[in-house]
Parts: C-alpha cells; sequence; structure tokens
C-alpha cells in the first residue's frame, strides 16, 4: 500500500523541498503541474475542432445542453495574451471558493488565537484518552451522512481546523485528519440518498422520479463509507504505534511541539468567563450555520459571511483587541493564500477550454466512443467518460448540466436505464473529486493542514483504487437487473 512507505528520518527538515522524490521520480510542484496542464490545454486548442451544444432552460433555471445540436464552429485558438490572462480569469471564476477559502482560514486563526478550540480538544483528548480510536469512525459517520443527504463537501473546509489540533493531541497526524473529512464526505457526496448537487439536479435533467433508487445508494452509501473507514482506520493505528510511519511526520513535529506547549498553557485552565461565553456563540453560529445549508439553501456566499460575522463576534466576546483578530485574521488568510491560488490557476483550466470552443467538442466525443461500445460495457463506459470529465470540471452541478442532457437520452438508446446513467455519473464526479487538482475544496482543504498533494496522493490512491472496482461492480449490477423505474 501507498501509505505503508516509510517517511524520513525524524532528522529530516521539518519543511521538506517543495519537490518531493519517490524512488529517484521527482513530482513537480502543485503549480509546475497546473502550469503544464494549462501549457497543453491551449495547444489543444489549435488541434482540437472547436464545437458547440445549443442551450436550453433546464431545472432550477440552469442552462442544460440540448442534445443533439452539437455543431462544429469557427475555431478560437488561445494566443499568448490569453494564456497570460487564464489564471486571474480562473480566480475571478472561482471567486465565491477562493473567498471561502481565504475567509475559512483567516476565522479558525482568530478562533485558536482566542482558546476555545484548545480547550475544546483538551476536553476531547481526555474524554477519549482510552479509546481514541472510536473518534475516527463515529465522525466519518457524521460527516459522510451529512454529505449524503445536503451535499456540500465543502465542508470539510470547516472540519480539517477542528480534526487537525485533536487529532495530533490524540497521538495520529495531518494525513488522519484530512483523510476523516475527506474519505468521509466523498462516500457521502458519491453515494448520496437526497443530495441536491448531484442526485437530485441529475434525476430532474433525466426526468426521473426526484430521489427515486435510495435504496439501492443506500447500500452503495454503506459498502463505500466502511471501506473508507477501515482503511483509515488501520492507517491510523499504524501511525499510533509508530509515528515515523506517518507520510507527514516532519511537518506534524512542529505542528504537535505547537499543541504540546498550548496544552501545557491550558492544561489547568477551565475556561474563563469571557471563552465560555465566546464558545457558546461558536456553538450557536454553527447551529445557524447547519440551519442555513439545510433550510435556506446557504452556499459559499452565505457562509463566507456568516464566518466574517462570528470570527468578530466570537473575538470580541473572548476579550481579543480590535488589532490582534485583525492580525490574527491576517495570519489565517497567509496561511491558506496558497489553497487559493491553486484553486484559481485550476479552474482556469475550464476558462480555456469554453474560450477556445472546445469544451463542448469534448464531452461530444466522450458521447460517441461510449455509444461504440457493446451493451455490457456501455455504463462502464459512461463512468470512465464521467470520471474524465469531472478534471475539466470538478464542479457537480456543472457536470450534471453538460453532461447529463447527452448520457440520459443516450442510455436509451443503448439499452441502460436512465437511473445507471445517474449512478455513473455520481461515481464519476465524487470519487475523483479527492485526487483531482482541479478540485478547488478538495486543494483548499489539503492546504489548511499543510499536506502536500503528492503525499496525500501516495496515501489514497489504494482506497480510490477499491473504491473504483467497487462502482465499476455496483454499475455492473445496475446495469444486469435494468435499475430504474426506467
Amino acid at each position: 500500500m501507498a501509505s505503508g512507505n516509510k517517511a524520513s528520518s525524524p532528522s529530516s527538515q521539518s519543511r521538506p523541498d517543495p519537490e518531493f522524490t519517490v524512488n529517484q521520480l521527482r513530482i513537480p510542484h502543485i503549480y509546475v503541474i497546473l502550469l503544464g496542464m494549462i501549457v497543453l490545454v491551449a495547444l489543444a486548442t489549435f488541434i482540437i475542432p472547436a464545437g458547440e451544444y445549443d442551450r436550453i432552460a433546464g431545472p432550477e433555471g440552469r442552462e442544460v445542453i440540448k442534445p443533439d445540436s452539437y455543431q462544429q464552429v469557427d475555431s478560437t485558438p488561445i494566443g499568448i495574451l490569453q494564456v497570460m490572462m487564464v489564471i486571474p480569469k480562473g480566480l475571478l471564476d472561482a471567486g465565491e471558493v477562493v473567498v471561502f477559502t481565504l475567509i475559512i482560514g483567516g476565522m479558525f486563526m482568530v478562533l485558536r488565537k482566542t482558546g476555545i478550540i484548545q480547550l475544546g480538544v483538551n476536553h476531547l483528548t481526555h474524554c477519549f484518552a482510552q479509546r481514541s480510536i472510536w473518534v475516527i469512525p463515529v465522525l466519518m459517520i457524521l460527516f459522510a451522512t451529512i454529505a449524503s443527504f445536503i451535499g456540500t463537501p465543502e465542508l470539510s473546509l470547516v472540519y480539517v481546523p477542528v480534526l487537525l489540533p485533536l487529532l495530533l493531541a490524540l497521538g495520529y497526524d495531518s494525513m488522519t485528519a484530512v483523510a476523516i473529512a475527506l474519505v468521509a464526505t466523498a462516500a457521502g457526496f458519491t453515494g448520496g440518498l437526497t443530495n441536491p448537487v448531484t442526485i437530485g439536479l441529475s434525476q430532474q435533467i433525466a426526468n426521473l422520479p426526484l430521489y427515486s433508487g435510495a435504496g439501492f445508494r443506500l447500500i452503495v452509501f454503506i459498502v463505500m463509507l466502511s471501506i473508507g473507514i477501515g482503511y483509515v482506520v488501520q492507517y491510523a493505528i499504524k501511525v499510533k504505534k509508530d509515528p515515523s510511519y506517518s507520510i507527514t511526520y516532519e511537518n506534524d513535529q512542529v505542528k504537535r511541539e505547537e499543541i504540546r506547549t498550548q496544552q501545557n498553557q491550558h492544561k489547568q485552565q477551565q475556561g474563563t468567563p469571557r471563552q465560555k461565553a465566546a464558545s457558546v456563540a461558536a456553538v450557536i453560529f454553527f447551529a445557524l450555520l447547519v440551519y442555513g445549508v439545510l433550510i435556506e439553501g446557504w452556499f459559499m456566499m452565505e457562509l463566507s459571511g456568516l464566518f466574517l460575522l462570528m470570527t468578530i463576534v466570537v473575538g470580541v466576546l473572548a476579550g481579543l483587541k480590535s488589532t490582534k483578530i485583525c492580525e490574527a485574521f491576517n495570519e489565517g488568510l497567509k496561511s491558506v493564500l496558497m489553497a487559493a491560488f491553486i484553486i484559481g490557476m485550476a479552474r482556469g483550466i475550464a476558462v480555456m477550454m469554453q474560450e477556445g470552443k472546445i469544451m463542448d467538442t469534448v464531452i461530444y466525443a466522450f458521447a460517441q466512443a461510449v455509444s461504440f461500445l457493446p451493451g455490457t460495457l456501455t455504463a462502464l463506459g459512461m463512468l470512465i467518460v464521467q470520471s474524465l470529465f469531472n478534471f475539466l470540471v470538478p464542479s457537480g452541478s456543472g457536470q450534471a448540466v453538460i453532461t447529463m442532457p447527452i448520457m440520459a437520452p443516450l442510455a436509451d438508446l443503448l439499452g441502460v436505464t436512465r437511473q445507471t446513467a445517474v449512478l455513473a455519473f455520481q461515481f464519476g464526479d465524487g470519487i475523483s473529486n479527492i485526487i483531482y487538482p482541479t478540485s478547488g475544496y478538495f486543494m483548499a482543504t489539503l492546504a489548511l493542514a499543510d499536506v502536500r498533494w503528492d503525499r496525500w496522493v501516495r496515501f489514497i490512491l489504494p482506497l480510490l483504487l477499491m473504491w473504483v472496482i467497487l462502482a465499476a461492480i455496483f454499475i455492473t449490477i445496475a446495469h444486469a437487473i435494468q435499475w430504474g423505474p426506467f
């Protein structure tokens, strides 16, 4: 297993070189990887024919592709000037995610400075001291259930800053903290029962009864989550037994020292009256978050505003001076600045494909490729297409409005039920979200925990391979039983 590779010796630098060597293979910095992709896409606009589908009004006022309307148009290859502007355009296009990431970073740094996070960590550490491993399945089930019902895997950005000090204090590592958040939300999002972002929208586009087929998806959810929990627990036990086993061992040494210092400072402290008031306020704000997401349909902009207000109110109640709040917020912004920039770079790839008018050509080519597959392989071909396309359009709703208007009628022609086509979309979108560097919330979550993408890939790849095999099995079963209603 990739996660089994030993970390460097404790004498290594706590901040390793941006380029990481694995078996004499030098993996470039993520900036270099994304820049290379931008160049390749720019060159592709000179080679791939430009084309467009007509758009029509779809569910919830969204524009969706009109099937059978694809036509080639005049080529608009991307020139040097457009390449120069692609990252700024990507940052603008991904503005909501960028703002959300920055505010999350700033907010949690202020909460750390108030001391209430450390007090909570100390309490939980004491409660789970003799059964710390149970923290992992309990939290993963909770996070996965939330994602299954309401979507929003972006909540990983909220989970990780709280998980990180707790898991380190319990003797685990940063990778475990990130895995709890990302693996749980990916399992819940993929096996969504009533996930409106993917299940609801894609079923509406495919004209299926809303949230139909929940029983089959419940089985998918339980199996995927169980495998994910087992994988993370197995890794965590090994790290607990031998910390040098950790893939993030060097960086975590610095974090653990900081946590030990904070624990000593707060060891006898039960919390001042002001800290207790700030803690109550924080709980109220998180309750508002749940209400807003579940009842009011809040998303990143609303949550960003809520977190800004929370930063100010909790900071003041805890007794921080205004200057201290501002300085802490700035420190938090710096900690996630790289993640915010990566999000813009990644979004720039999709922007270039749209401006070069090759996005629709790619999905047309994918659909044509699936149509030539033998009947028994058609559903698996849809899974492959959705997985590949998710690299270009990592947004679940964005992918749904582009691919499902084509895949649904294509499924009718090829003898695949539309419900199975939706399942292929679920797997293709959900599983790859936690490995593609073009996935904004995923890269931001890694940055919050100071976990590099290449090290995450080493850890997660075996689990993803298991999930992909599982997805192929479930899709084959769905096709065999003609899972419906149609």
